[in-house]
């Protein structure tokens, strides 16, 4: 690979090469002045005299990745973002403008052919090509400036791809709009692609060790012949032989994927019998992993839980539901892919814990609820209660807490028996059993005092 350095090798390189085409071919001689290579921008070749002098000049005008290296070794870093795999290559094209300054009359045009021809017979640059340029004899190495010494350092020669010469078609408005950019008049052009230019980072990455052994290890069937290893087991068919949990269903509200403190949970799947089972609820917002242990059994389909009543511990969110287990005829446990469940709350006070109709800060007809729920809440999580439906902000709390005040102004009238859900962060507490048929309310409500 290259180092950073290896854009202006390339342009160092091609003007190496466009410089001895010129003496080879003794162009000074044919338009009987001195011939030069540059490789500036076009507004830097004009003097302030306005005079202009007879030379070919190589423009690097744009840069683009490589589409066909750019999605090499990825990815570059592990799961956590933070340790670096792999160092993958900067792949870029180089994209040139060659230029022709003639200070008579078809001085320009006789050095753009000599120097598209040059181009054109040297399709690729040869590592032997690139290793003279960059590395000169040394009564004239060290002759040059420093910039262009430390070029010998790139690496160009040394990267896996060779470097490839291609010419590219622009249309009149494309070169247009290239000189006006440059602020320059135009002169006799040509464009060229240079593919491709691999620069790595030298940064240190993490590599995994090797491998010691492909599955167990099987004795031989014949004396003296060398143990074999089991190798890659393959399983016919569509299902994938790994324990893999597909719902999570409570029968006493069926709604999917949502459970409550102290609900008995059925999981379905596959693969999913074993020993020392265990279900494990995650939650990264508040850093909660509970682990709950499941009996052992050799159902494959189906996983029964509880989950636990730890109003403190298991605060309304969403959480992964994944299953560990110990397969049969295996040494280590599995777990299951992660289902995303929502641990829903509950209003545990029906009637609530107090309810006052009266004049607040100066607002008549309001509504005040105090009611118990679990989980607990926690400090910085949204939380509402709705009465049919109205909606309301639960007053301000600072700790974690069962208990919960709202306010409804312009209350409803005297012997309304509104339906209560309380939602945290977008969850709302149960309130339809969707294993009636048809689906109906859970008596959720209260009734409303004068």
């Amino acid at each position: 690979m290259s180092s950073a350095l290896a854009i202006a090798g390339v342009t160092a390189v091609l003007r190496d090469l466009l410089n001895d085409g010129l003496i080879n071919h003794n162009v000074s001689g044919v338009l009987g002045s001195t011939v030069t290579v540059s490789a500036l921008s076009p507004d830097r070749l004009i003097s302030n005299a306005g005079k202009e002098n007879t030379k070919l000049n190589l423009f690097l005008y744009q840069v683009t990745p490589n589409s066909g290296w750019r999605n090499e070794q990825l990815p570059s870093r592990d799961s956590s973002g933070r340790n670096r795999l792999s160092n993958p290559p900067l792949a870029l094209n180089l994209h040139y403008l060659l230029s022709a300054y003639g200070a008579e009359d078809l001085h320009a045009e006789i050095l753009l052919g000599y120097g598209m021809q040059l181009m054109h017979e040297t399709p690729m640059l040869s590592r032997s090509a690139i290793a003279t340029a960059l590395h000169p004899s040394p009564s004239v190495g060290n002759t040059l400036p420093s910039a262009l010494r430390v070029l010998a350092d790139c690496g160009l020669a040394d990267q896996f791809e060779q470097i490839k010469i291609t010419p590219e078609y622009l249309s009149t408005e494309e070169m247009s709009k290239l000189w006006t950019a440059v602020q320059s008049h135009y002169r006799p052009t040509a464009a060229y692609m240079v593919t491709v230019v691999l620069i790595e980072s030298k940064l240190p990455v993490r590599a995994a060790l090797p491998v010691l052994t492909r599955g167990r290890r099987i004795p031989a069937l014949v004396p003296g012949e060398p143990d074999r290893e089991e190798g890659v087991i393959v399983t016919p068919g569509l299902v994938p032989p790994y324990p893999t949990i597909e719902s999570a269903l409570v029968d006493t509200h069926a709604t999917p994927s949502t459970l409550q403190l102290d609900d008995v949970v059925k999981v379905s799947g596959h693969h999913l019998a074993g020993t020392t089972r265990a279900m494990v609820l995650r939650n990264d917002r508040f850093d909660v992993e509970q682990e709950i242990a499941v009996a052992d059994s050799a159902d494959e389909v189906t996983v029964d839980f509880n989950v636990p009543n730890l109003p403190a511990d298991l605060p309304v969110g969403v959480y992964q539901l994944e299953l560990r287990v110990l397969r049969a005829g295996e040494a280590k446990p599995r777990t299951s892919n992660p289902l995303p469940v929502a641990l829903a709350p509950a209003i545990t006070s029906f009637p609530p814990i107090a309810m006052t109709r009266g004049t607040v800060n100066g607002v008549a007809n309001v509504l005040s609820l105090r009611i118990g729920c679990k989980p607990e809440m926690r400090v910085g999580q949204k939380v509402a209660l709705l009465m049919d439906t109205r909606e309301a902000p639960a007053q301000p709390f600072i700790a974690n807490t069962a208990t919960l005040d709202f306010q409804f102004a312009d209350a409803p009238p005297v012997g309304g028996t509104p339906l209560l859900r309380l939602k945290v962060d977008g969850i709302e507490s149960i309130v339809v059993n969707r294993g009636a048929r048809p689906p109906a309310f859970f008596n959720h409500r209260i009734t409303l005092p004068a």
